[in-house]
């Protein structure tokens, strides 16, 4: 298979067989990971492994008891990390420029782009992952949980294991609803109608509009899954733990 059309078969696994990942493929998928491009070769990042079947329940919790949390092999929290460079640069003489927002932005697509290495490779190596969106609503208590500094903040978490399941490809807007040439064409209310068209009439979307008991799939993501309160909560708390993590600097 070559290399477009392996990335094409990608699918999340939720479920793992009880197989651990031999230490030496965890080490290439992790080398694979930090070869990853990142901003003026800093690697503003860390990576936080849990394999400890005890920890991984503990860790569990705050990813709102999902069992795959528990049933991976390994859980891999990657983390936007400003602690590292800085007390390099404090004992070189070097000041300190990167306690500020940028730096969390700039640190996140770091991050993100040695996730996703990982990923591949994982999958290359017949090992299944999911990400998990939950490491940001409770950033703070996994940040005290993995006993990360200031300076130190959790953005994405995956689970790998050998995969239990070989469940349906997931669907994707077309290209057409994404991709844009040389600037950016808003979309008229025709254009939207026909880039969700597809997605709309798949029979999963329409019975979870039935279950939800909802008018529509938008809806759904709305009123049910993101709702604004819940966003603006989860927004407030990270604000804070950005101040508290010296994020926000405003000297």
């Amino acid at each position: 298979m070559d290399t477009i059309d392996f990335l094409k078969q990608h699918k999340s696994i939720r479920k793992y067989k009880k197989q651990t990942i031999p230490d030496e493929v965890l080490n290439r998928i992790l080398e694979a990971g930090v070869r990853g491009s990142n901003t003026g070769n800093m690697q503003i990042y860390s990576i936080v492994l849990t394999r400890d079947e005890n920890r991984k329940k503990e860790l569990a919790k705050y990813h709102f008891g999902q069992k795959m949390v528990e049933d991976a092999d390994t859980v891999v929290t990657v983390c936007v990390d400003i602690n590292r460079y800085h007390k390099w640069c404090m004992l070189r003489n070097a000041g300190t420029a990167y306690d500020n927002f940028l730096w969390l932005l700039t640190g996140t697509v770091d991050a993100t782009i040695v996730t996703q290495n990982m990923c591949v490779a994982a999958e290359s190596e017949g090992i299944g992952f999911c990400y998990l969106g939950t490491v940001l609503y409770n950033a703070p208590e996994i940040a005290e949980y993995l006993k990360l500094p200031k300076g130190v903040m959790p953005v994405t978490t995956i689970t790998m294991g050998y995969p239990d399941e070989n469940p349906d490809f997931t669907e994707r807007l077309p290209l057409n609803g994404v991709v844009h040439y040389e600037e950016y064409h808003d979309y008229s209310d025709k254009d939207i109608n026909d880039i969700f068209e597809e997605k709309e009439a798949l029979p999963f979307s329409k019975e979870m509009v039935r279950v939800n008991g909802t008018e529509n799939l938008a809806q759904i993501f709305t009123q049910k899954r993101y709702k604004r309160e819940d966003n603006l909560f989860i927004s407030q708390k990270l604000l804070k733990f950005l101040e508290d993590s010296n994020f926000m600097n405003n000297e």
